[in-house]
């Protein structure tokens, strides 16, 4: 089934009904497994820092952050486009954090933030595209599906919550 939800491309994020939204998307996504930086139960102290350096560059402008609500208005996802700065890097951008409420998985959600993240990089004339996830993780077959190409795997790159260190696979998509 596929959820109907509407993708918005945000610039500020200073609203702070929607910075809670966000906190508690985080937070999901964390006690539910997801590698992004945390490890469960992910403190308030991080889930406000986390939200304010997003805030922080959306401001410096190469930053994007597109969220995903559903018909009802609430909160289902969201994605971040890191675009490189560097006159050598102009045609490439960074996704980062692709998050979706666990109860709203599986549903389409992620497609459509993926979908509209590449849209929104093509329209910044980004033709390539990078982001990394945890080998194993559900997200390493859900990239490739959605055509991605694996570039490689780090070993070793992240310390888990089980302590151990997990490699990460990087992904490339041309546009």
């Amino acid at each position: 089934m596929t959820t109907p939800l509407a993708i918005t491309d945000l610039s500020t994020l200073d609203d702070q009904r929607l910075r809670a939204e966000l906190e508690a998307l985080l937070e999901d996504a964390v006690n539910g497994g997801a590698s992004v930086g945390y490890h469960a139960p992910l403190d308030a102290r991080w889930k406000r820092a986390f939200w304010d350096g997003v805030a922080a560059q959306l401001l410096g402008g190469a930053h994007r952050l597109l969220i995903a609500r559903g018909p009802d208005g609430e909160l289902l996802g969201s994605v971040q486009l890191a675009l490189c700065t560097k006159p050598n890097g102009a045609h490439r951008a960074e996704v980062q954090k692709l998050l979706v409420f666990t109860r709203h998985r599986r549903n389409g959600v992620a497609r459509r933030l993926m979908a509209a993240v590449e849209d929104a990089a093509r329209g910044l004339e980004r033709s390539l595209l990078v982001l990394d996830t945890l080998k194993g993780d559900r997200g390493e077959p859900f990239y490739e599906a959605t055509g991605w190409h694996r570039a490689g795997v780090i070993p070793g790159y992240t310390v888990e919550a089980d302590g151990a260190f997990h490699d990460t696979v990087l992904f490339y998509k041309t546009l």
